[in-house]
């Protein structure tokens, strides 16, 4: 069975190949294994890349494959963000509560130990008590399976409620878009829970890994976000190949007519909705102990709305060309907006790159909608030759009415 997913999807290879030898690289020219020739900040730039890589093939996947337009995918990676998020300040803050109280006359007991812990993370929003999302943040295990779980609960029932309602196109979107809203801006007041505006900070300080330098932290960051991306790639591939990708990419293209041969289209759209959330919260939890911080403002809709521009610039419905699209202009984003790209004076007008940035990036998501609908990877697919047979118009089935090659390349 593998062999005959291999064979049938050889891109699939080539892209864990060039994965690999991208981390090996990476590694190599690290501080932590290797020459030194790349800083410790931009291998951590380079891991955040790779998540964001990763949540691409999953905006993908439910839009470039199922035809959903989700505008509220980052919202799962926010999410994800913030379940390790709180582990991660729990356990710093206890160890340092620990550490303040070692020199106490009498030892501390488990409640005055708490109520430090409380009072070190919410004192700056006014608070002494943790809330009760809080209960298990002293737990590793149960905090990484909730990342999981409650983006997946959330994308299943607001999937549940959408899709028995045949919503879709535009509405779709729009609803996904004012779920993320509602969200984020819940999470913006300071009795949310989650230090509303502050966000969760620090996350940078692994527990129990003080006396690691932070050269090898990004590397094992890195290893992890690779490793992630690559199964993530190969959950994707497997998914969209075979009968049932057959089915959902015919749900993209005519949903009545899936439906009228008797499958369950609510039930597709579901699946793939619930999983490319959950890959979302995966690919957030590896990514905020890289950045360090994560507030509410990583939910906006604009983050959603980016990815899908990532998506389309990469190339919809391929999953390297998501991967691609992603790591292009994360990588490009991060040159024009750290201040390396020189100013460019025109004498009259100075143009600063930091503030034309988002300019250029609307800019090429209009020309690429325009003139190259395909994105990047349609650059790929001409030089490989992997462009779709040539039926000149034929139809691809046997009835009159049947889709017309020129459809079937939409």
């Amino acid at each position: 069975m593998t062999q005959g997913f291999l064979s049938k999807n050889p891109s699939v290879l080539i892209f864990l190949a060039i994965l690999a030898l991208f981390t090996l690289g990476t590694s190599l020219l690290s501080e932590a294994y290797g020459i030194g020739f790349l800083s410790t900040s931009f291998v951590k730039t380079l891991g955040k890349t790779l998540c964001l890589c990763l949540i691409a093939v999953a905006m993908d996947l439910v839009w470039g494959y199922a035809g959903i337009l989700s505008l509220g995918h980052f919202a799962f990676f926010g999410l994800g963000g913030y379940m390790i998020g709180m582990w991660l300040m729990y356990a710093r803050t206890e160890e340092i509560v620990l550490t303040s109280l070692a020199n106490s006359p009498l030892p501390a007991t488990p409640q005055e130990v708490q109520d430090g812990i409380a009072t070190q993370i919410f004192g700056v929003v006014g608070a002494s008590e943790l809330p009760a999302i809080w209960t298990f943040a002293g737990s590793l295990p149960v905090q990484l399976a909730l990342a999981v779980l409650i983006p997946g609960l959330l994308a299943l029932i607001f999937g549940w409620l959408a899709f028995r309602s045949r919503v879709t196109g535009v509405y779709l979107s729009i609803l996904t878009q004012a779920f993320t809203l509602a969200l984020s801006l819940h999470l913006f007041q300071n009795d949310s829970g989650l230090r509303g505006n502050n966000g969760l900070s620090g996350l940078q300080n692994i527990p129990g890994l003080d006396a690691v330098p932070q050269a090898s932290v990004s590397i094992w960051f890195l290893w992890a976000s690779a490793a992630a991306l690559a199964l993530g790639y190969i959950a994707a591939a497997f998914t969209v190949s075979g009968k049932f990708g057959s089915v959902i990419k015919g749900i993209r293209d005519d949903e009545q007519r899936v439906r009228f041969l008797g499958y369950s289209v609510e039930g597709y759209k579901l699946f793939i909705f619930t999983m490319t959330a959950m890959i979302a919260a995966i690919a957030g939890v590896l990514y905020y102990p890289q950045a360090g911080i994560i507030n509410p403002a990583e939910i906006a809709p604009i983050a959603s709305i980016y990815l899908a521009v990532w998506v389309a610039i990469g190339g919809r419905g391929r999953l390297y060309g998501a991967v691609i699209g992603a790591a292009f202009v994360s990588l490009v984003s991060s040159w024009f907006t750290g201040g390396r790209a020189p100013d460019l004076n025109l004498g009259i007008y100075t143009v600063r790159w930091v503030d034309w940035w988002l300019v250029l990036l609307g800019a090429a998501f209009v020309l690429v909608t325009l003139y190259a609908p395909r994105g990047i990877a349609g650059a790929f697919d001409r030089f490989t030759h992997l462009l779709p047979p040539k039926r000149r118009g034929a139809p691809l089935g046997p009835g009159d009415g049947s889709l017309q090659e020129k459809e079937a390349d939409q």
